[in-house]
């Protein structure tokens, strides 16, 4: 019994001896980095693909649903980044209210055929919408790469909460509401043209 155990602790430490190799092999490799990368790329992957999704699909409800993922796939990407309430708040906010909000506005529009509720608008108008996206992101990359960024100093955020309330209430007070009024704006465009096709198809 006794040469059974003394197997045993010595398999044991075998063991921890070769998790510990690995371990410190895999560090040694840079292995967590290329993970840490793997996760926000393939994360990032879907939001794209998803936002893909609701622009190629022609059924309006499949987009729905796609904006849907994106908004989800969005709110992990910030968890990751370890903005977990900007996570959250994306998920719930976005992901489930938003989202269920524009579902249900789409299944209150009357269509007898939602296989084409969502048509394209040409090859032209592809090309040019991918012309100005490509524009617009090679643009807010240079910003970015040129921007001097300095350190947080006294806004360094102990609390998200606390923190990012106090910033987007004082310093950045009106790029937040010029954000609600884009928002705003956008829910009302919606309802105009909900509104004129349903004229238009009565």
């Amino acid at each position: 019994m006794n040469e059974l155990i003394s197997f045993a602790n010595e398999a044991t430490k075998l063991l921890h001896w070769i998790i510990d190799f690995v371990l410190n092999f895999a560090v040694n490799l840079g292995v967590p980095n290329l993970i840490n990368a793997g996760v926000f790329y393939g994360i990032g992957g879907v939001v794209i693909l998803m936002a893909l999704g609701v622009i190629l699909f022609r059924n309006i409800v499949h987009s729905a649903l796609c904006l849907t993922g994106s908004f989800i796939a969005l709110g992990c990407l910030y968890i990751f980044l370890s903005a977990e309430f900007l996570g959250a708040v994306e998920i719930m906010v976005y992901g489930g209210a938003v989202a269920i909000i524009i579902v249900m506005g789409i299944m209150l529009i009357k269509r007898d055929d939602m296989s084409h509720s969502n048509p394209g608008r040409g090859v032209v108008a592809h090309i040019a919408a991918g012309i100005v996206s490509a524009f617009f992101f090679v643009s807010m990359a240079a910003a970015v790469i040129m921007s001097p960024f300095g350190e947080l100093g006294e806004y360094k955020l102990a609390d998200s909460v606390t923190g990012l309330a106090d910033l987007m209430l004082t310093k950045y007070i009106v790029p937040f509401e010029v954000a609600a009024v884009l928002l705003l704006m956008a829910m009302v465009g919606a309802i105009i043209i909900a509104k004129g096709r349903e004229a238009d198809e009565a």
